[in-house]
């Protein structure tokens, strides 16, 4: 299968054309399609390319199209133009593969869209391939996107989650007018799977009830099912939290699927050199050294604890706190006596067969490095980050 994307340089288009070429090199296993030539068509490309590739097309993404013109009349120039060009170059080669198009909510010329030259001219593209689907008989795809967002989306340009995660990431200023607008926002992987959906014939239809798509195996339009809807307070406050996790270790509170998850990836692709590294607090001494590497609010904190050789860590308990040792380098022993008892449970540990222990609640633990020559590193998580002001921690010796 061939595939044809026009405006492959653009923030979907890298996204798509990285997709594609992964399910290409057989790197990406999940998807039934089979890809022999992917055709990036963009602005630099010559354009006597457009019709060899239309020639030789079994899918056509068209994702070319202009929304920062010079000048109002660029957005037809841009949007319809060359929508115009791509399906006579199909037609002049009775080519009637599948064609999706890229289009905007703002073709819905609905409330604040209604006098949008930028939605005139993506609905004046989408009544074209309409068109164009009547008269050749081809299978015809319009997305109608809503705000986009996720890695190389270009800042300051149209998307101000790109501005805002490019400007606090470096420590420029934002500014937010109204924190309480709302934004209907679309991730870049979601979109991506939508559309390789719709390559291997499983697009989600629609129709639209104003703004809102409404399912409809049959419907005019397709759209990707998975969007947020999010103040821009909202990912203002998150993106702030994200920028402080290198001062004090706390990860938000990011579940699979949310939006806090898919902001989180997107603020990181947008990091300087100089914040890609930070350092950590070495609380080092004469037995060693312990450093808080991560904490998260629900979930504890992990730490990276190093014992010199014979020193013994340890000798405390907790009530409820609980923790798992895991040795990754070295030779040590874990000790745990359960208070107001004798009884001893002996964990010899090593690097070279990792595994987990348990310490637990009412007993006092140690760990001690049995080498004589090297340092015991020990990776050790705690249910809650540490609090000074009630930190369930009392010295006994086991």
């Amino acid at each position: 299968m061939n595939i044809l994307v026009t405006g492959s340089n653009g923030f979907v288009g890298r996204n798509l054309c990285c997709a594609l070429k992964n399910i290409k090199d057989e790197k990406d296993k999940t998807r039934r399609v089979k890809i022999d030539e992917i055709y990036e068509y963009d602005v630099c490309t010559d354009k006597a390319l457009l019709a060899e590739y239309c020639k030789n097309a079994d899918f056509v993404f068209n994702l070319a199209g202009v929304n920062r013109p010079k000048n109002e009349e660029e957005f037809m120039k841009g949007n319809f133009g060359f929508a115009s060009e791509l399906l006579s170059q199909l037609k002049a080669h009775k080519n009637t593969c599948p064609v999706m198009i890229s289009s905007s909510i703002q073709a819905t010329l609905i409330g604040r869209y209604a006098s949008s030259d930028y939605g005139k001219s993506k609905l004046a593209g989408e009544e074209l391939l309409y068109e164009y689907g009547r008269e050749t008989g081809a299978r015809v795809l319009i997305y109608r996107f809503p705000n986009l967002f996720g890695k190389w989306c270009r800042p300051n340009y149209n998307s101000a989650v790109a501005t805002f995660c490019n400007n606090i990431a470096n420590d420029l200023p934002i500014q937010v007018n109204d924190r309480s607008v709302c934004l209907e926002l679309l991730y870049i992987d979601d979109l991506i799977d939508e559309m390789l959906n719709c390559l291997e014939g499983m697009e989600n239809r629609c129709e639209y009830n104003g703004l809102e798509p409404v399912p409809d195996k049959n419907g005019k339009y397709c759209y990707a099912t998975v969007t947020h809807k999010v103040t821009l307070g909202e990912i203002v406050d998150l993106l702030y939290k994200f920028n402080s996790q290198p001062s004090n270790l706390v990860i938000p509170e990011i579940p699979k699927g949310s939006f806090a998850k898919k902001l989180y990836s997107t603020f990181l692709s947008y990091l300087p050199k100089e914040k890609v590294s930070f350092p950590l607090k070495m609380n080092e001494d004469q037995r060693g050294s312990f450093t808080e590497l991560l904490k998260s609010e629900k979930c504890g904190q992990v730490s990276i604890n190093i014992s010199k050789p014979g020193i013994i860590k340890g000798q405390h308990w907790h009530n409820t706190k609980w923790e798992i040792f895991i040795v990754v380098a070295g030779k040590g022993l874990i000790e745990q006596r359960k208070i107001g008892t004798d009884e001893v449970l002996r964990f010899y540990v090593s690097g070279e067969k990792i595994e987990a222990v348990h310490m637990l609640p009412g007993y006092t633990h140690n760990i001690i490095n049995l080498s004589e020559s090297e340092n015991l590193v020990t990776v050790m998580w705690a249910n809650e980050a540490f609090d000074p002001n009630k930190p369930d921690t009392f010295f006994e010796i086991v």
